[in-house]
């Protein structure tokens, strides 16, 4: 699939890349967005080759790894991965490869802001986060390094509409909702509290997850929150991953997990923009454009079409604009 060029200008708040002196301080860079993770490889942090993947090495197209802590390392092997972590942290090169961490409870958390070199990853993935945990995160949560939080949605808490709006209220009175850079969705875990497991064949709208999902965006999208999308458990299946993260994306969801990096590009290339949605979107926040009027043979108006505009161009700077060839195909 090609991609077409962008025409930039017409993008608000440009990110522009800053290239590191290795001479000079390590410093944190802020101003991410959550488009910008991509599709985020879980990574556990007991393997040998962490240096590899956290210089951006291998894989090389990774936008964003979460080096894992919780579930996919067996509680025997703790130790291990944060003497790993320890031994990676100084080492960090400064690259565009954006580095997260999933601690296994506030301990491990407490434990990891400690460490040598931990302003050099950008944040963390707080697993089973939800009105109950959340003060305890948040009673070891060190903000001099302004870290990101990653938030998990993973808990039955989750399908409590109820407190899934305390937890957006919560996190607005703790005076850190500008550090979530995203809500992450756990399907699996909401999966497995319903004795589930989907199919192959089955996007995670086949299952009663999709109304969670749609819950979950009409909570926390309205307070100015993003959500990232579940896994996609099977390696052999890119076609129903593709209509996954077509699903995904009519739901809002952006970023997504990925177990394998053969994922990346089916997910990735799922964000891209087709040329269509790009002239449209341009359209909608020109200064000049009329309160309504026709392009596409679509009905568009700015006034209630901004915020999906923003986010199309959004999309459309990180991951870029489908060739009309590519749509035609």
């Amino acid at each position: 699939m090609s991609v077409i060029p962008v025409d930039f200008r017409a993008l608000h708040h440009p990110e522009p890349d800053h290239v590191h002196d290795p001479h000079e301080p390590y410093e944190f860079q802020p101003a991410l967005s959550a488009p910008r993770l991509g599709a985020s490889l879980y990574v556990p942090a007991t393997r040998p080759d962490l240096a590899a993947i956290a210089n951006g090495r291998k894989p090389p197209e990774l936008r964003s790894v979460i080096f894992c802590t919780e579930d996919a390392v067996h509680e025997r092997d703790l130790e291990l991965a944060l003497d790993r972590l320890a031994a990676l942290l100084p080492e960090l090169q400064s690259g565009p490869l954006l580095r997260f961490i999933r601690p296994r409870n506030p301990a491990v958390l407490r434990r990891l802001l400690r460490m040598d070199g931990i302003a050099r990853v950008q944040g963390f993935a707080l697993p089973k986060l939800d009105p109950h945990t959340l003060g305890d995160w948040l009673r070891v949560w060190d903000d001099s390094h302004h870290h990101y939080m990653l938030p998990i949605l993973e808990t039955a808490q989750a399908f409590d509409r109820r407190r899934m709006e305390l937890l957006r209220d919560r996190l607005e009175d703790s005076g850190l909702s500008d550090r979530v850079l995203c809500l992450r969705i756990g399907g699996n875990d909401l999966l497995n509290l319903l004795g589930i497991r989907r199919a192959r064949d089955a996007t995670i709208y086949d299952t009663p997850l999709r109304g969670v999902i749609a819950d979950l965006v009409c909570v926390f999208h309205p307070a100015g929150y993003r959500l990232s999308a579940p896994v996609f458990d099977y390696l052999d299946a890119p076609e129903t991953l593709a209509r996954e993260v077509e699903a995904d994306l009519q739901h809002g969801l952006v970023g997504k997990t990925a177990i394998h990096p053969a994922q990346i590009p089916v997910i990735e290339g799922g964000y891209r923009v087709s040329r269509e949605d790009y002239e449209m979107a341009s359209a909608v926040l020109a200064a000049d454009a009329a309160a309504v009027f026709r392009l596409c043979d679509t009905f568009c108006e700015p006034a209630t079409h901004r915020r999906w505009a923003a986010g199309v161009l959004e999309r459309a700077r990180v991951f870029g604009v489908t060739a009309i060839s590519d749509e035609n195909r």
